[in-house]
């Protein structure tokens, strides 16, 4: 398990690389917080977006279409 303290972008960027299996640099990502879970962010990463949940854990954050 990954813990990350805070909004640490070099950190995040480290698990986001791993988890993406390419180098992300700290300066290519946005962040802003997760107002539905404390502890988590909202991850910006070019089209993409992704979400870090308090456990240290990458998901990506897919928009759903009807």
């Amino acid at each position: 398990m990954n813990i990350v303290y805070a909004a640490e972008k070099p950190s995040i960027a480290t698990l986001l690389s791993k988890h993406i299996h390419r180098r992300v640099r700290p300066d290519e990502i946005r962040l802003s917080e997760n107002p539905d879970e404390t502890g988590s962010f909202y991850i910006g990463f070019d089209l993409d977006h992704y979400v870090l949940s308090p456990n240290g854990e990458i998901a990506p954050d897919r928009l759903e279409t009807s």
